[in-house]
């Protein structure tokens, strides 16, 4: 880490008379196993480095990057990103962050001890997974994957206008796709465990869940079309909350993509359900304490008890839309220049588990999974229509499974529909956070 903060200093202070210069240097490391059939189909381990540039002079910016931290390199990388400047096309509100006063959260998301893992261990843990989802139950047919996989990455971003910030971390997890079988009706469903460090992954955690999730679908028919109270399982809010982040991006509101434009202030949702970005929050695997421009990562309010507070914004969104940056630039690494997004979103829990809000629901549908987010869900207009497999809800409790159906509302209805949020937050890689979610007077388009 010390190297990485050197060089990204030293890059910065290159800066010219009338130029603002950003270097961000990073590192990552991966490891995946695939196992199949009891044997290890791949094993593929893979480290990169290397420093993005970025420089922002008479209102013009160059972006360069090299995958190599050898000093000669990066000058030339220097060089390329000031040529690339000065054929730009000039934006007044181009900038670079500057210190605006926010602590920095302490946060330890680095694990040691994965480093040293060995790579057998590393098999023989996804071997093991295997093993268990095979025996799990006598429907399983085989096991279409069994993986484990691991990711470490450092960062550094220093600029000419006084940031400097650090950042790390690490994370783990084992995922298993299984096939079950009954008669001539097949049904796959996936498991996981995931952690910060190999001591976190819970094996018979993830096999129960992929041997669960791949047999409760067995006999699924189409239903009659309905409409009905939708629960939605916690990974499928998962999935809406990638969608509704989209939304909350300053920049999507900026260039009129956001069916949110123009109504901070207004009742969104019902006022139970408060929607929050926390990358302060070291259960997330998005957690960090600087993002992308070096500015300390902050709990951002979106939605509160149903009314919109705001969006995430860069620096350069927050200047164009005339507000602060709320420290929500991230980036893919020293490949990009920074963007907007969000990194851990979550809705606030209720007090009720999955097996209380069905039993209140009464009759409904639980969805397991959904399909068609891309096409079927419209960010500006809020349609919402979504191929979707599950088990009908009849008197609280879970009843045939179905599948071969679509579930459609609009956003807009759907967070006003909201009937119940859960107390099961699960945490995954990715930038949200799944929790139940029941969602009342949705279409059901079946037989």
């Amino acid at each position: 880490m010390t190297r990485l903060l050197e060089l990204a200093t030293r890059v910065a202070g290159w800066a010219r008379d009338g130029e603002q210069v950003e270097a961000y240097v990073g590192r990552r490391s991966d490891t995946d196993v695939v196992i199949y059939g009891g044997e290890i189909e791949s094993l593929s381990s893979a480290t990169s480095e290397g420093v993005g540039i970025r420089v922002i002079a008479d209102g013009r910016q160059g972006f360069a990057y090299a995958g190599s931290l050898d000093l000669s390199v990066v000058e030339e990388t220097m060089a390329e990103a000031r040529d690339n400047a000065a054929f730009a096309t000039p934006d007044e509100y181009l900038g670079l962050a500057v210190p605006d006063g926010v602590a920095a959260a302490e946060l330890d998301l680095w694990c040691d001890d994965l480093a040293s893992f060995p790579a057998q261990a590393k098999i023989d843990l996804a071997l093991d997974l295997e093993r268990r989802v095979k025996a799990g139950d006598p429907r399983i047919r085989s096991v279409e994957s069994s993986n484990y996989g691991d990711g470490a990455s450092e960062s550094a971003v220093v600029t000419s206008t006084g940031m400097s910030a650090t950042a790390r971390r690490t994370g783990c997890h084992l995922s298993a796709y299984a096939l079950a079988g009954e008669g001539d009706g097949t049904q796959t469903g996936g498991g996981y465990s995931v952690g910060r460090g190999p001591a976190d992954l819970d094996v018979e955690e993830a096999a129960a869940d992929a041997v669960e999730r791949s047999t409760r679908l067995l006999g699924a028919r189409k239903p009659p079309s309905a409409r009905l109270t939708v629960v939605l399982d916690r990974r499928v809010t998962t999935t809406l909350l990638a969608v509704l982040s989209g939304t909350l991006n300053g920049e999507s509101v900026l260039k009129g993509r956001s069916l949110f434009a123009n109504r901070v202030g207004e009742q969104v949702a019902v006022d139970a359900l408060t929607l929050v970005d926390d990358p302060t929050n070291p259960d997330a695997y998005g957690a960090s304490p600087f993002d992308a421009e070096g500015l300390a990562c902050r709990r951002n309010e979106l939605i509160r008890d149903g009314v919109l507070q705001g969006f995430v914004y860069n620096t350069h969104a927050g200047r164009r839309a005339g507000v602060a940056s709320t420290g929500s630039a991230v980036r893919g690494g020293f490949k990009s220049a920074p963007g907007v997004g969000c990194r851990a979103l979550s809705l606030a829990p209720g007090p009720e588990s999955q097996a209380g809000i069905m039993a209140r629901v009464g009759d409904g549908l639980l969805v397991q999974g959904i399909s068609g987010v891309h096409s079927g869900v419209n960010p500006v207009s809020g349609d919402f229509s979504v191929g979707a497999e599950g088990l009908m809800i009849r008197d609280g409790v879970l009843a045939e499974p179905v599948r071969e159906i679509t579930i459609a509302s609009t956003i807009q209805r759907m967070l006003r529909d909201v009937v119940a949020v859960g107390n099961d937050l699960e945490w995954l890689p990715g930038a949200a956070a799944g929790v139940t979610l029941a969602i009342a007077d949705m279409s059901m388009s079946g037989a």
